[in-house]
């Protein structure tokens, strides 16, 4: 018989809330960690790819330790994105619907501060906040985080690269003697460096569903391209996919707005993510991702945290990412669950040699993706071109009488004949296209 969150130590309540969300079975990190949480009172690392339950493994143990009499804030969770702590956050509501007297609060940028400041005004037990708000809020003096009694740090390999000046602030504002957990997907030495600077000599260290740090599941593929061949290479594979959903990762802002564009041409149903655009933006996308009104998103790495959508099929890095940690988390947003997923890395001939770093590294092994030939690319534009057509909305701005014109030169021919026409007018402008390419080509050399 299988292990139950009874046996684990999860009071009667809690287990109502899993029964509610039909949540029956806990996971393995879940396994290892409630237990130590529950009954132990050191400090914990955890070593966890994303996607293996991390939030209730830490979570339900936490809203369980709370003391409901006590007004002070006694736990504090942070997260490296506001899409991440909303998730840490609905889930944890969803785990204390039958404990209502613990009091959870959101505090992340994005938002108005002010309604944040007057919730902090009533009793509060748990916070789940991103670092960059939260620091805001100690400076105006509108929170009290000097009885804290937990620390939870989740992604902290993300915090401690992007956001350690805000971690190390909060952490100075906190009392030493708090418990810290830390939850991480790879052991990078700033993340040593931290759990000796600000954790206790007496760690616990756990790991769970690391058989290979690359991720159970995921089939990681590569493709070599010429810089001008990527995106026709891309667009095929896309077309391959219709129907899946995935997430296309650019290094920069710039980048992920350049390709958004060309998917939006070429009417793929997609939508971009990144920290410039406003919250309400973010949120709007986020959400027609996960109800599945789009099937892409292109986004940088620290946009996409947080995002945990199971159907997730392919993951594609439309760059090489800098980091071995930075490729663990890209592809960790597949395969999620248990299902299984694709991680393709686009590459042009000079990175080919990086593959094997990150082979060695993470102990994962990559297959060549063989890429379309010519002709395949050139089928695939074609198909591109009439989806655009079927997609073109009609232009109401034009004169009923032009257009009458325009259908009489057409009025005669059957519905065959004037595809054929259409599509071989296409065709002759795509030659005359790539016969100019050519000779530009010629020209350079």
């Amino acid at each position: 018989m299988s292990i139950q969150f009874s046996d684990l130590g999860i009071n009667e309540q809690i287990q109502q809330s899993l029964d509610d969300l039909q949540i029956s079975v806990p996971t393995e990190i879940q396994e290892k960690t409630i237990p130590v949480v529950l009954n132990q009172k050191e400090d914990v690392v955890v070593l966890a790819k994303t996607g293996t339950g991390k939030t209730a493994a830490f979570g339900l143990p936490l809203l369980q330790l709370i003391d409901v009499e006590d007004t002070n804030i006694q736990t504090l969770i942070l997260a490296p994105t506001r899409e991440l702590a909303q998730q840490i956050h609905t889930n944890l509501v969803s785990f204390a619907i039958d404990s209502p007297k613990i009091a959870i609060e959101l505090l992340c940028g994005g938002i108005p501060i002010k309604p944040q400041i007057e919730c902090l005004k009533t009793t509060t037990h748990l916070i789940v906040a991103t670092p960059g708000r939260l620091v805001d809020l100690i400076k105006r003096d509108a929170i009290d985080i000097k009885n804290l009694k937990y620390l939870v740090l989740d992604e902290a390999d993300e915090m401690v690269s992007a956001l350690k000046e805000e971690v190390d602030s909060i952490i100075k504002d906190i009392p030493k003697s708090r418990r810290t957990l830390l939850f991480t997907a790879t052991m990078s030495g700033a993340i040593k460096q931290l759990v000796q600077n600000y954790m206790s000599k007496h760690v616990v260290h756990m790991e769970a569903d690391m058989a290979t740090l690359g991720h159970q599941g995921i089939d990681h593929q590569y493709v070599v391209v010429e810089p001008i061949e990527k995106l026709e290479v891309l667009l095929h594979f896309l077309n391959s996919k219709e129907g899946e959903r995935g997430i296309i990762f650019c290094k920069t802002k710039a980048a992920v707005n350049k390709l958004a564009k060309n998917l939006a041409i070429n009417k793929f149903s997609s939508g971009a993510i990144h920290g410039s655009l406003s919250q309400g933006i973010r949120d709007r996308i986020m959400g027609q991702f996960r109800e599945g009104y789009i099937d892409i998103l292109v986004a940088t790495d620290l946009a996409a945290r947080g995002i945990d959508v199971k159907e997730i099929s392919y993951v594609v890095n439309y760059h090489l990412p800098d980091t071995f940690d930075t490729y663990v988390h890209r592809s960790g947003r597949t395969a999620r669950a248990g299902a299984k997923g694709l991680s393709l890395t686009i590459l042009q001939k000079e990175e080919v040699k990086d593959i094997a770093n990150f082979e060695n590294e993470l102990g994962i092994t990559f297959k060549k993706f063989i890429k379309a030939d010519a002709q395949s690319i050139e089928v695939n534009n074609g198909l591109l071109w009439a989806r655009k057509i079927f997609k073109t909305k009609p232009n109401r701005d034009v004169s009923e009488d032009y257009k009458a014109k325009i259908k009489t030169i057409f009025h005669h021919l059957t519905k065959e004949e004037l595809v054929d026409k259409i599509f071989a007018n296409y065709l002759t402008q795509s030659n005359t296209a790539k016969l100019k390419n050519e000779e530009s080509k010629k020209t350079l050399k």
